[in-house]
């Protein structure tokens, strides 16, 4: 079944909502328990020694990658950092699940409530809706500019 023009910008523009509240959600979840989200990522096997810059960066990332999101021209930059995020959060919660001896917790809110796999299940959604919006949106725009 092929989707026609309208529905593909549709699809895209959710993709890109998606994103946009699932970065505002887990920055500003991060944020406001922020002494919290440094412990955790300190005692993350993988991080620990980042603790400090992966706790401001991911959250400051997050939203710049929503302002990316937010504008017209950026979307497609906006589309490949959120897929690249979400790969780095997928590749880490790969290794963490098959090669430590410790598993920490290190999300907030409602995703607070689903285990590493689930999570890892959630990760790889998105990544495919990524991936899938950033095909539609190069078809529909080939000479779009990544600024």
């Amino acid at each position: 079944m092929k989707l026609n023009d309208p529905l593909k910008k549709i699809f895209v523009e959710i993709v890109c909502l998606l994103y946009i509240l699932l970065f505002v959600y887990a920055a500003v979840s991060k944020l406001l328990d922020f002494e919290n989200f440094q412990v955790q990522i300190g005692q993350s096997p993988l991080l620990s020694a980042f603790a400090g810059w992966v706790a401001w960066g991911v959250p400051v990332f997050e939203l710049l990658i929503v302002s990316l999101l937010v504008v017209p021209k950026s979307r497609l930059l906006g589309l490949i950092a959120s897929f690249t995020l979400m790969v780095m959060f997928t590749v880490y919660i790969v290794i963490i699940l098959n090669f430590s001896s410790f598993v920490p917790c290190s999300c907030g809110g409602i995703l607070e409530k689903m285990g590493w796999t689930e999570h890892l299940v959630f990760n790889l959604v998105f990544v495919l809706l990524a991936v899938t919006a950033i095909l539609i949106f190069t078809k529909q725009n080939p000479k779009t500019d990544l600024l």
